[in-house]
């Protein structure tokens, strides 16, 4: 069942993600989605994460949906101008892409190519207006297409800001994507029931799905490295001792990936499983979780 369909049905949502190669051998994409494919609803395509060249995100979407998985595709602000943006949308709607995820982007000094220059033209919630725009026929311009768009966009949100003033921020922000046309929202990676609690209770007005962040931990120093360099991600130190002091380490940040969506459950529509390397183990962390 497709992304939207299941949404519409009120199905709680599993959404995973991979990272294009830095290269043309897409035999481990293709290998990730035939495992995911039997287990998630889509599977996010990010785009050129933490500003470093890869394969492009439209033709890992393209040669996912052959398999029958419904991709996300992930489009960021910071490679093109608002020309090249709406270029790409359109193209991915020819190419049968309806999910897309609107992201302003990483700055490029964070990445393999420290010397690109940023673009940064729109933001995402102008990328949120202007894919509604596309689908209402028009271009940003306010040219009438020949031909329009059924794109579904969503965008992220990140429930645990560091200060009062962030979270606010967050909040503002999340309004703005949601009148811009958000319709589903994924989140930064949520370490405590607590903090998704909160964030639910003030956005739960806007009716708008919102798939909590999951990030399985792989060591006690990941998560540390986490909470000192990484905005909006808190691990408790429970978490962090249970990780430093376990002799298995897959299966304890397996084990508690899967109780964290048990615990979610609750609270969102969804989850969305960034497992960063470890793709191959999202059915053992829906099995920790019971689905």
């Amino acid at each position: 069942m497709k992304l939207q369909e299941a949404l519409d049905k009120g199905k709680f949502i599993i959404t995973a993600e991979i990272a294009p190669p830095k290269g043309t051998d897409v035999a481990e994409v293709i290998e990730l989605g035939k495992t995911l494919k039997r287990f998630v609803n889509a599977v996010n395509v990010t785009d050129q994460q933490s500003s470093t060249m890869r394969l492009g995100s439209m033709a890992v979407c393209h040669l996912l949906q052959k398999l029958g998985v419904d991709p996300v595709y992930q489009l960021t602000c910071r490679d093109r101008n608002r020309i090249a943006l709406q270029s790409d949308l359109l193209s991915a709607h020819v190419l049968g892409l309806r999910n897309v995820l609107a992201l302003t982007g990483d700055l490029p000094e964070l990445g393999d190519h420290y010397q690109a220059k940023q673009v940064y033209d729109i933001d995402s919630v102008h990328l949120l207006q202007a894919i509604a725009k596309l689908n209402e026929g028009f271009d940003m311009a306010g040219n009438v297409l020949h031909g329009k768009t059924e794109l579904f966009a969503g965008a992220v949100a990140n429930p645990g800001a560091d200060t009062e003033a962030a979270y606010e921020l967050q909040l503002i922000k999340f309004e703005k994507k949601v009148k811009a046309g958000a319709k589903f929202f994924q989140t930064q990676a949520i370490f405590d029931v607590g903090t998704l609690e909160r964030f639910m209770k003030r956005v739960s007005r806007y009716n708008v799905p919102v798939f909590a962040g999951i990030v399985p931990l792989k060591s006690a120093g990941m998560a540390r490295f986490m909470n000192k360099n990484i905005p909006g991600i808190h691990v408790p130190d429970e978490l962090i001792q249970q990780m430093a002091q376990t002799a298995d380490k897959e299966r304890t940040g397996i084990r508690i990936a899967g109780n964290l969506i048990r615990q979610f459950k609750g609270y969102c529509h969804g989850v969305h499983i960034m497992a960063i390397g470890w793709e191959k183990k999202v059915p053992a962390i829906l099995d920790a979780a019971g689905f």
